[in-house]
């Protein structure tokens, strides 16, 4: 062997150690490059310590009293399911699919990006697919922009490793994975694992096959490309690759993954299976105003992304039947005025001449479909108009021999004009099935149309404010104001008892005598000569009378009496007004307000005097389960109490205002039963349990109203224009409204049943003649008769008038409401007295017969 020399040895070490060197120093220069780059790039990360404090956006849902879902408001649909509750089918889908060596890594999968970029480099960039983590997902999607164009996606990378790295040494793998399945996108406005599975299948998460779950993991990387029904193909393809995925990791077997692999892909989106929101009921004023009022509390952002769980107040069966007895009145009216409208859209002609294509056409029109006013209200398109007979084309429902689909000439008898005059091929109508009561068989197809009038409805609980039913208008999808709550109309002389209320606590009585007669009022505007809707004047007449009859002259006169100020005070203790202007006509009810505020302030007439927060909402909780709002503030002072004895039930203790006397109260009550049995509501209102009310009409009909209770709801009815004009001289707060209130509270007695109205126990009664005012004895009887109720030691005074300081001269012509002569009664004890005829204004302003 031959020796080598030292100067080649010194050569090899030296040119050995001259690339050591250079490597050591290009991966000493390397390693504080990239230390740099992250040094750079990490020092302004956001801190991840905001994911310890993440609240996604989730869906606020409205239930039932009974628990069932009826609305759902969300800007992300999205409900937030803790990792403990999602199967690990659903886990195991996505860690396939998307990172399955994230049990392994530490927040980035170094093979995976050297495997994606040498795919990179030999396709050329053909074949660029994407190597971040799980984790890293998280961080982009919670943490930074997503931007993925040139430098601004490179820096984001290196972003997203950084806070990959911290966050995993920071979390477990379990809540990581919990983030990312409740915050991805996957379409359809779904995010989140739990949304998207009610979404596409309308199943909870733990009934989804293996095929489903890998159809969802499938969907991160590109949810707008994988339709179920308009991508099918590529949806199956890659729902497939998924399972042979989940195949390989071993997550499922053979068996399943041969199975699921050559099953069709089902889904709501192609019609296999119903959709979740099909078992919703259309959005309706209750829950839209549940909305108003809760984001005016909560804020928006709150309500639509805080997962608000809402228990309304709604009785659902009493909804629909306060709809349905709104909507029956308002096309009563509109059906009697005979002039057809319409919805107003039109489908070209050119499209009718397939049916694909109009029935396509048609289902794209913007017109009401929640109507179902005895029964349905379906879209349909005029396909053909004859003399006899108008051929039209039905939304979703397919002509049949026995149901052809044609409105014969005697459906119109109610419009003027023929099926020519009227109608046009291509118009949009709404139709509805007509059928026959007795067996629900088929007649014909009928016209129907939106009503130009509309007007609100609202029912509630006189004692707790819960409002049971509220209806807006005719139809929320035509309208969705809501003239329940947003309107602001004249009550016209429901808002009477308001000012008998001032009267009777300043020390008036349902018998105190008040003139009812011409008057003339100076006011800026020139005189004001008002009157009755009779057109007649009564002469002195008792407030029982001046309220069951509506006499506005009487009103008027009590008001001046009062003074506006007072009837002011009262009017803002019940809330009907934030302030009344102390102006004479507003004792008429000339001021505006709303049908909510009224029903509410009549509530606290027939629950004593007591004050009443209405509400829509009983309880609501955040996310967590925590109550944020309760209604009910009453407390129970014994509910926990296992030792009661048996038949006592636990005592709740009211903490409610009292805002009127009750005998006051009660004494309003039972003037406004009179309303009801023979005034101006008489013979309309008929119901197996007392009832009290006050009916409304403004000058010229255009609002009219009728507001009334049971000794436990009470329930209030507006009609009239939106952009008030008169509703013709036939228009009465009784023949529109009292059907209304008569409708809904046959069916709410049913359920909340009724009985006598609660008497003060200090209630001292005095038998009174309705007619006179007059004092009868205590054993009398006769239609005559009504058994007044006195405050306790209160010694009336009878034979005195008030005239409101407009006193007439004796010769005023007067219309006597009941003339007759004196007559005999006969008393209970069989004694017979004598009781005067009705008394006339000289007699009672002069010191009277009493």
């Amino acid at each position: 062997m031959r020796k080598v020399s030292g100067p080649v040895l010194r050569f090899v070490f030296s040119f050995f150690g001259g690339i050591f060197s250079m490597l050591t120093l290009g991966l000493a220069m390397m390693a504080l490059t990239v230390g740099g780059v992250f040094y750079m790039y990490g020092r302004d990360l956001p801190s991840y310590d905001v994911l310890a404090q993440y609240t996604p956006k989730t869906i606020s849902r409205i239930y039932s009293g009974e628990g069932q879902i009826i609305d759902e408001f969300a800007t992300e649909r999205r409900l937030f399911t803790p990792i403990d509750e999602i199967p690990d089918l659903v886990k195991q889908a996505f860690i396939s699919a998307e990172d399955k060596n994230f049990y392994q890594h530490h927040g980035f999968d170094a093979r995976g990006i050297a495997a994606a970029a040498f795919e990179a480099v030999r396709s050329r960039g053909g074949e660029v697919r994407g190597a971040s983590t799980i984790t890293q997902q998280v961080m982009k999607n919670f943490l930074l922009d997503g931007s993925r164009d040139g430098m601004r996606g490179i820096e984001r990378k290196i972003k997203e490793i950084i806070l990959a790295t911290r966050i995993e040494k920071a979390m477990t793998k379990d809540k990581i994975l919990e983030l990312y399945l409740n915050e991805i996108f996957l379409g359809q406005n779904s995010y989140g694992v739990t949304a998207a599975a009610l979404t596409y299948f309308n199943k909870p998460l733990s009934d989804l096959t293996a095929g489903e779950a890998a159809y969802l993991a499938s969907l991160p990387k590109s949810p707008s490309n994988r339709h179920p029904v308009r991508d099918r193909d590529q949806a199956v393809f890659w729902r497939n690759n998924t399972l042979r995925e989940m195949h390989e990791n071993g997550y499922i077997t053979d068996a399943v993954y041969e199975t699921e692999r050559n099953s069709p892909l089902k889904s709501v989106q192609g019609g296999e299976y119903e959709s979740f929101r099909s078992t919703l009921p259309p959005r309706d004023y209750f829950t839209d105003e549940i909305r108003r009022q809760l984001s005016q509390n909560f804020g928006e952002d709150e309500f639509f992304s805080g997962g608000l769980s809402i228990r309304a107040t709604i009785d659902p069966e009493l909804q629909v039947v306060a709809a349905h007895s709104l909507q029956q009145a308002l096309e009563d009216y509109d059906r009697g005025i005979g002039r057809w409208r319409g919805t107003g859209k039109t489908i070209p002609v050119e499209a009718l001449a397939d049916e694909a294509q109009w029935r396509d056409a048609l289902s794209k029109v913007d017109v009401p479909r929640d109507i179902t006013l005895k029964g349905t209200w379906y879209p349909a398109v005029v396909l053909d108009v004859g003399n006899q007979e108008m051929k039209i084309g039905v939304e979703g429902v397919t002509e049949t021999a026995e149901e052809p689909q044609v409105v014969p000439r005697k459906d119109i008898d109610w419009l003027r004009g023929s099926f020519a005059d009227n109608f046009e091929v291509g118009q949009v109508v709404l139709v509805r099935r007509m059928t026959q009561d007795s067996d629900g068989a088929f007649i014909r197809w009928t016209l129907r149309q939106v009503p130009e009038v509309e007007g609100g409805f609202m029912a509630m609980d006189v004692d707790n404010g819960r409002v049971i039913a509220m209806q807006g208008g005719f139809s929320y999808q035509s309208s969705v104001f809501n003239r329940a709550t947003q309107a602001r109309r004249q009550p016209g002389s429901a808002f009477k008892p308001f000012v008998y209320a001032s009267a009777l606590d300043s020390g008036y009585t349902p018998a105190t005598i008040v003139v009812d007669a011409p008057i003339e009022i100076d006011t800026p505007q020139g005189v004001w000569r008002p009157e009755n809707s009779s057109n007649r004047y009564y002469g002195p007449t008792p407030l029982r009378t001046g309220i069951e009859q509506s006499r506005n002259l009487m009103t008027i006169r009590l008001a001046m009496e009062v003074g506006m100020d007072v009837v002011g005070e009262y009017a803002e203790r019940f809330g009907v007004y934030d302030h009344l202007q102390p102006v004479l006509a507003n004792s008429l009810g000339a001021q505006e307000t709303t049908l909510f505020k009224m029903v509410a302030a009549y509530a606290e007439f027939a629950n004593g005097g007591e004050r009443v927060e209405p509400t829509l909402v009983d309880r609501v909780q955040d996310r967590f389960g925590h109550t944020v709002y309760r209604h009910d503030q009453r407390t129970c002072t014994d509910c926990s109490d296992l030792n009661l004895p048996e038949g006592q039930a636990p005592q709740i203790q009211s903490n409610r205002e009292r805002i009127m006397n009750a005998i006051t109260a009660y004494q309003l009550t039972s003037m406004m039963q009179g309303v009801v049995q023979r005034g101006t509501a008489a013979g309309v209102i008929n119901l197996p349990v007392p009832i009290a009310g006050k009916t409304g009409t403004t000058n010229d009909a255009k609002d009219v109203w009728f507001i009334g209770f049971s000794s436990n709801i009470v329930a209030g009815c507006y009609i009239g224009y939106d952009t008030p004009r008169t509703m013709g001289r036939s228009a009465y707060g009784s023949s529109m409204c009292g059907p209304v209130f008569q409708r809904f509270m046959e069916e709410a007695i049913k359920s909340y049943g009724g009985g006598p109205f609660k008497v003060p126990a200090d209630c001292q009664f005095i038998n009174i003649d309705r007619f006179s005012g007059a004092r009868l004895p205590d054993d009398a009887s006769g239609s005559n008769v009504q058994r007044e109720c006195f405050r306790p030691n209160e010694d009336p005074i009878f034979g005195i008038t008030f005239d409101g300081g407009y006193a007439m001269a004796a010769d005023l012509p007067l219309f006597d409401e009941v003339p007759r002569p004196a007559q005999q009664v006969q008393t209970t004890t069989g004694q017979t007295v004598t009781v005067g005829p009705k008394a006339s204004f000289g007699s009672l302003s002069s010191g009277g017969l009493y």
